[in-house]
């Protein structure tokens, strides 16, 4: 297992988490002292985002920041490398020597930028990150962004992630991003290797890609969470550009008729999710 060490800031809160949402596939995940930003996009509404063959999509939501008002950050995490989660305003102004952990492509690609510390993880590869008392295991999980195979070698790889935080080796919590991927068989596995998930981040918003369907509808991602079974989960990247068809309402209807257990928490832009490793509660 390949292992970064991060410099310890001081005291770290190890009784109390968030999980800040941005805005699309964007959030400020703290806990344990350590900060990590995930698919960082901060173009303005209006704006406009290319993400291959002849494709633009325009931002139809205000990010709820930017990133100079980010606390600092020890690790990226991010899906894939598109432009709605990785744009021109994250490849100008993050940090180059930021470590960022995502896909080979990803971390080639984001290379040539001047991005110089990446980490690439296949399928169920692991980094582990070590700050104070605190370490961090992101492990990648399965993803991929078309059903169709001919569509799929069109688009980037994608990985979801898992992280596991832990202090002194005692697991403290663990959250499962999705990541642009669309109901594989393989998510079947992740319930069997990781069981108990606190917490899934979950990519939807059926995004349109030609003249299929590129990220999870509303419906696929509730069935994504009935497959993974967190205990706690979050609809993300679900509003935010012009090619998503599926929202936020879509979200809830189908959420609504699930017979799972899973506890549904709804965020807007600008929302924190505040969690606990006994207890968890959203605030605004």
């Amino acid at each position: 297992m390949t292992s970064l060490e991060l410099t310890s800031s001081g005291p770290a809160d190890f009784d109390e988490g968030e999980v800040y949402f941005i805005g699309n596939a964007t959030t400020l995940i703290r806990f344990g002292g350590l900060t990590i930003l995930t698919d960082p996009a901060f173009l303005h509404k209006g704006e406009h985002v290319y993400l291959g063959h002849g494709i633009w999509a325009r931002r139809e939501v205000e990010p709820t920041c930017q990133i100079a008002d980010l606390p600092p950050i020890d690790l990226i995490v991010l899906s894939h490398y598109h432009g709605d989660h990785f744009d021109d305003v994250a490849a100008r102004e993050l940090d180059k020597n930021l470590p960022i952990v995502s896909t080979a492509d990803a971390v080639g690609k984001l290379s040539a930028l001047g991005f110089n510390k990446g980490f690439a993880l296949d399928t169920w590869e692991s980094l582990e990150v070590h700050k104070g008392d605190a370490t961090l295991t992101v492990t990648a999980m399965p993803g991929k962004h078309a059903i169709e195979e001919a569509v799929n070698e069109l688009l980037m790889p994608v990985n979801g992630h898992l992280l596991d935080f832990s202090r002194d080796g005692d697991h403290l919590y663990r959250l499962y991003i999705t990541g642009d991927t669309m109901l594989i068989d393989s998510l079947e596995d992740i319930p069997r290797r990781y069981p108990n998930i606190d917490l899934g981040l979950i990519h939807t918003g059926g995004t349109t890609f030609l003249v299929t369907v590129v990220t999870m509808t509303a419906e696929q991602g509730v069935k994504a969470v009935e497959i993974t079974k967190p205990h706690t989960a979050i609809p993300i990247h679900y509003n935010d550009f012009s090619v998503f068809l599926s929202g936020l309402d879509d979200f809830k209807k189908a959420a609504g008729a699930s017979n799972t257990t899973t506890k549904f928490v709804y965020l807007a832009h600008g929302e924190t999710y505040t969690f606990q490793t006994q207890r968890m509660t959203t605030r605004a």
